[in-house]
């Protein structure tokens, strides 16, 4: 019991209280809760993996979403959280790219994690036009667009970033549908030099 408390305790918004009271919920209610949890944790550790092309998730025997040449625009975030409450605000219509992080010296996350070259790479081949970088106002976020912009100088899109006034220190996740859509609507382009 103790190590499902530790367990639980680790996931966001949850302490060592609220993990109590969600094992002891779990224990009082086995077969209405802990064995469908079980088997459906154990199909989704089996089934759903990472696309290595777009960071997002995807079942193990079916292509991503990715592989459509739907739309002409790539929207880049941080991570899936970011990108479900775009998705949510019903603001953006078009690819996503899903970096696992941020760029920082005080982790030791890779470039390679990130997926920038699997950007690059999407932003050379597919008919994109437009890369929005939606990442955090984060010292952090902020280093990763610099950091991608750079990527794209070789590139014909055109990269824009989501517009100032978002929240300094400001995560995406956290921001309400007007905060949302109005840095949408008001990103700027990012000149795109190769000089």
């Amino acid at each position: 019991i103790e190590d499902l408390i530790k367990i639980i305790s680790r996931l966001p918004g949850l302490g060592p209280k609220s993990a109590k009271r969600i094992v002891l919920k779990l224990i009082n209610n086995r077969e209405e809760l802990i064995k469908p949890l079980t088997n459906t944790l154990a199909q989704v550790y089996k089934n759903v993996v990472r696309c290595k092309i777009c960071g997002n998730l995807k079942s193990t025997n079916s292509n991503c979403i990715c592989s459509s040449n739907k739309y002409d625009q790539i929207c880049v975030v941080e991570n899936i959280a970011d990108m479900w409450v775009i998705e949510s605000a019903g603001i953006y219509k078009g690819h996503y790219h899903i970096l696992g992080g941020t760029l920082s010296s005080s982790t030791s996350q890779r470039k390679e994690d990130l997926l920038i070259p699997s950007l690059v790479k999407r932003a050379k081949k597919d008919s994109i036009e437009e890369v929005i970088i939606a990442t955090s106002a984060t010292v952090e976020g902020q280093t990763t667009a610099h950091y991608i912009k750079d990527s794209l100088k070789d590139t014909n899109v055109k990269v824009s970033k989501l517009a100032q006034g978002l929240p300094v220190g400001g995560e995406i996740e956290s921001l309400d549908d007007g905060t949302l859509f109005s840095a949408f609507k008001n990103r700027s382009w990012i000149e795109n030099n190769s000089d």
